[in-house]
């Protein structure tokens, strides 16, 4: 089931449009390159991945947390109509 939300998640999912904060890191990540050397430099780049796996893994399960949740209350509310509607045919029916 996971594999189908995560379709969900890609086909509907549209990430927030920060510009100004991807510039600043574009810009801070440049400086930073130009200073180190290259071990440094994977470095930097292995925690930008890492970082940048775990922001998406994350958003990822958000989805799909929020979409569980609003199953569940769909089907808790589904429950809860049809106990109401039963109850009032239970009432009219002994009348």
């Amino acid at each position: 089931m996971n594999e189908t939300l995560k379709t969900l998640y890609d086909r509907f999912y549209t990430p927030l449009p920060i510009p100004d904060a991807r510039q600043e890191i574009e810009d801070a990540h440049r400086q930073l390159i130009q200073r180190l050397g290259k071990p440094e430099q994977k470095l930097v780049l292995r925690i930008i991945d890492a970082k940048d796996h775990i922001i998406e893994e994350t958003s990822i399960d958000s989805f799909i947390s929020g979409f569980e949740l609003t199953w569940k209350l769909s089907s808790e509310l589904n429950s809860f109509g049809e106990s109401r509607l039963a109850a009032k045919v239970g009432k009219l029916s002994t009348k």
